[in-house]
């Protein structure tokens, strides 16, 4: 269910292990009042240290995309698709725009960036 998490990539381990939570939670492989696996069982998952994922469920708690069950475990709020989908969109735009700042930047004109981003887009959804 979750892919790797990549130490070199630059983005601290247990912000990947919250964007993969959520991600799993949008694409609703874990639905609300659901479980989830233990910070061990989780760890384990994900090949990191399980400080890591306790930080992340700490940080995913703060957020409100899930709530401490006594005796139980960590479960997904009512609330947690919506939270989860709204931070993907926020994440996606962020990275689009900054690929857009590097293309101003690089000096490619408004024309040139649009074909790239409609081949791509052509080419993308093309193989789904």
């Amino acid at each position: 269910m979750f892919p790797n998490i990549d130490p070199q990539n630059g983005i601290p381990l247990f912000e990947q292990v919250c964007r993969q939570v959520k991600f799993a939670i949008a694409d609703q492989a874990y639905l609300p009042g659901e479980l989830l696996p233990s910070v061990r069982e989780m760890a384990q998952k994900m090949a990191v240290n399980p400080n890591t994922v306790a930080r992340s469920y700490g940080e995913l708690q703060r957020e409100g995309i899930i709530e401490s069950v006594r005796g139980t475990g960590m479960q997904i709020t009512a609330e947690a698709r919506r939270i989860c989908q709204k931070e993907r969109v926020r994440l996606i735009q962020e990275r689009i725009v900054s690929a857009l700042q590097e293309a101003r930047f690089s000096q490619l004109t408004q024309e040139e960036v649009t074909k790239i981003v409609e081949r791509e887009i052509q080419r993308l959804w093309k193989s789904k």
